[in-house]
């Protein structure tokens, strides 16, 4: 089973952290099936991300690797993966929900 997993990350990374080891349970993820995540890959490319480090900003997923979404992105985040509607997503839209609302990065490891 291809997946994704997201969670918050409760301290904002600094510019020299890098994210380049596997650790869901580290931020208590939740884990979104590849077939839910792929559909939105086209309208996410515009999403503002960092890969792997702060130090490299990128637009959308890092599909096989490590993405960091910063506080400013999730409206935009929010917004694609509601014009889906599909109830499959709705865990996801209230982790994002909860990180706007605490302005907190979200992690995401990709399949």
């Amino acid at each position: 089973m291809a997946k994704h997993e997201f969670g918050i990350m409760q301290k904002e990374p600094s510019p020299e952290e890098r994210f380049d080891t596997y650790e869901p349970q580290k931020y208590n993820c939740i884990t979104v099936h590849d077939d839910f995540i792929q559909p939105n890959m086209t309208d996410l490319q515009d999403l503002d991300c960092y890969w792997h480090t702060l130090q490299r900003p990128e637009k959308g997923l890092a599909y096989y690797g490590i993405t960091l979404i910063p506080p400013q992105s999730m409206d935009v985040l929010i917004r694609i993966l509601t014009s889906r509607n599909r109830k499959e997503l709705i865990p996801l839209i209230t982790l994002i929900n909860k990180a706007k609302e605490n302005r907190k990065y979200i992690i995401h490891f990709g399949i």
